[in-house]
């Protein structure tokens, strides 16, 4: 089914099927040359500059739209999306080269009828614009006559590839086949091995065996690249003791943000009108007696809960209802009370206290808050004299000598985690980190919270192997992990051969009872798609690789071992209402996928037969002006 995937993907159709999307989503593009120059020749049919161009962008802007990711000319040509584009293009010339010699053609109703159905070239109101065609061609520099050929050519390479493939097919048997692939499920039983199912006991390694396992083993030992790097930074937090502040900046600070410090009683608030007073009466009743919540009433009104949550109120803004609903002292209704809009229920979700925080208590933290907007204001206007200092000669020592940033080093890995309050903790610096060479100066740049640093790369050490002393730990846990792993699968392998055959799954045919103590679990009526919750998917992989119910197999899931025998194969019914929908996706896509290899390969007949020539120097010269 991969492969019937794949087939999807050809280039050829999709210039068949695309080339008004091709020809229309294009505009835009300044033309390059009239449509004069000819980029490449197949037979008499011609490639033209404008062609290309229109294509050329259309395939840029394509992948942008994918990757979100602006392409440069140079990175578009290093994919090869330039030589991808002429491929089509010449593919696509083939075909017309081939309708042309066979004399297929079109005549002008469906030539019109194709242009008026076009997008590109309705109306506000979804029919035909005959200014909006005019404007378009303009634009692009066509000729009506031009553009008319152009769709001629596009519908009479259409009229071959459904002469091509009209009438094909997948055979049927080929379709129920695939259906039962797709919809054939098995009962199977695993059972998993752990390290208590072993024999004996993992055995501890001598060192000599240690030792060979770190040297066999050396990329899971090995330092990853270290960078020595010297840096003097600055940040608000590290200055904010020494700002001077005073008194009434602080108050002023607490007046400008006084909703922080002092806020009466609230309470959060949802509000549902009734049209009358006796059916508010008889909701408030049924909520009282715990028969219906107040949120279904909500929803038998064809309103959302967001419809009637009034958020946070205060006494003031609730009017009539404000006493009622700030009498209770926990969450409930209250209600009916009569408001502006007629009688509603109030539902109370949730009691704020008031807030009352005088300034006194506040100026501690009001003084840490302003302290970092001042000491971020500082820096920021030392930032000029911290530039100029390093672009005089001056060391990061000097720096840091001369000015308040302070001075540190660190020897900083990529993947490492950052400690507490280190330097590596922002990205701006480590992005700075890894680009740096040895040769580069000190630059300044800045801290995402308003801080700056220079930096400089003292020393770069390579991925090292690190001394066997010093991981020997690491070394044990990694050799008995594989020994553990290598054990259990030597037993499971042993349990595969001896035991399974024997084993019989019980069932209550037999007498049995199923849910019977055993390390094997069954597993019934599973498909290939389906998903075992907690299991490796190589387990049911390999269950639908055994063929013959009885067989098993051991299945190595990296860190997990387990032993799957094929207990029984329960074939699909494609008579089945839920295989209809399988069937005709199954049949659909063998269809496409044989149309699609019968025109490829006639295409590419028509390519072979035609001989193909290319303008070069009209290529790289529209390459170096699509921007």
């Amino acid at each position: 089914m991969s492969q019937l995937r794949t087939k999807g993907k050809s280039t050829i159709v999709w210039i068949l099927m695309g080339l008004m999307v091709l020809g229309l989503g294009g505009f835009g593009v300044t033309s390059f040359s009239g449509g004069t120059t000819e980029v490449a020749s197949v037979g008499q049919t011609k490639i033209t500059a404008d062609e290309y161009a229109r294509a050329l962008k259309s395939e840029l802007r394509a992948f942008q739209q994918q990757t979100g990711q602006p392409i440069t000319m140079q990175q578009a040509q290093a994919m090869g999306l330039p030589q991808s584009v002429q491929a089509n293009l010449i593919a696509s010339a083939a075909l017309a080269e081939e309708a042309r010699r066979i004399g297929v053609s079109v005549g002008d109703a469906q030539v019109a009828q194709t242009i008026m159905q076009a997008g590109a070239f309705q109306g506000p109101n979804g029919s035909f614009d005959r200014a909006a065609y005019a404007e378009v061609l303009r634009r692009e520099r066509l000729s009506e006559a031009e553009f008319e050929a152009t769709v001629r050519d596009d519908e009479a390479r259409l009229m071959l590839q459904r002469a091509v493939v009209g009438g094909v097919t997948a055979p049927a048997p080929l379709v129920d086949q695939t259906a039962r692939w797709l919809l054939e499920s098995r009962d199977f039983s695993w059972r998993e091995l752990t390290e208590d199912d072993l024999p004996a006991a993992v055995t501890e390694p001598d060192e000599a065996t240690l030792q060979a396992w770190h040297e066999a083993n050396g990329d899971r030992f090995t330092a990853p690249e270290t960078r020595a790097i010297s840096y003097a930074w600055a940040t608000p937090d590290m200055l904010s003791a020494t700002v001077q502040l005073d008194e009434a900046a602080l108050r002023a600070t607490y007046d400008q943000n006084i909703d922080q410090f002092q806020r009466p009683a609230r309470r959060m608030v949802s509000r549902l009108v009734f049209p009358d007073a006796a059916q508010a009466e008889a909701a408030r009743a049924q909520i009282d007696a715990n028969e219906a919540p107040f949120e279904s009433f909500v929803l038998q009104r064809g309103l959302t809960l967001d419809d009637v949550d009034l958020g946070e109120v205060t006494a003031a803004q609730l009017g009539a209802a404000a006493e009622p609903v700030f009498a209770l002292e926990q969450p409930g209704v209250v209600g009916p009370i009569q408001t502006d809009l007629g009688p509603a229920l109030f539902a109370v979700n949730a009691i704020l206290d008031p807030v009352d925080v005088p300034f006194e208590e506040a100026r501690d933290d009001l003084r840490a808050e302003a302290a970092l907007s001042a000491a971020a204001r500082l820096i920021r206007d030392r930032t000029g004299d911290y530039e100029d200092i390093l672009a005089g000669g001056a060391t990061l020592e000097d720096l840091a000598e001369e000015t308040e940033l302070e001075l540190g080093r660190i020897d900083w890995t990529a993947d490492a985690p950052a400690e507490e309050g280190s330097i590596a903790g922002y990205e701006a610096f480590r992005e700075r980190a890894a680009q740096i060479s040895t040769t580069d100066f000190p630059q300044l740049a800045e801290l995402a919270d308003g801080g700056v640093f220079a930096l400089r790369l003292d020393e770069v050490i390579p991925p090292t192997l690190r001394p066997f002393e010093e991981v020997r730990d690491a070394v044990l846990a990694d050799w008995r992990e594989a020994e553990v792993q290598r054990q259990l699968l030597a037993a499971a392998a042993e349990l595969r051969l001896a035991e399974v055959a024997e084993t019989v799954t019980p069932t209550p045919e037999d007498g049995a009872d199923p849910a019977a103590d055993t390390p094997w679990t069954a597993q019934t009526g599973l498909q290939r798609s389906d998903w075992m919750d907690g299991l490796p998917p190589q387990l049911l992989s390999q269950a639908f690789a055994l063929t013959e119910p009885g067989d098993a197999d051991v299945v190595d899931a990296g860190d997990r071992v387990f032993v799957v025998r094929l207990d029984q194969i329960n074939d699909a019914d494609l008579s089945q209402s839920d295989a209809a929908q399988v069937l005709d996706g199954v049949r659909a896509r063998l269809d496409q996928s044989l149309q699609i290899d019968l025109f490829d390969y006639y295409a590419r007949h028509a390519q072979r037969q035609t001989p193909v020539q290319l303008n070069q120097s009209a290529i790289n010269a529209i390459n170096a002006q699509v921007q």
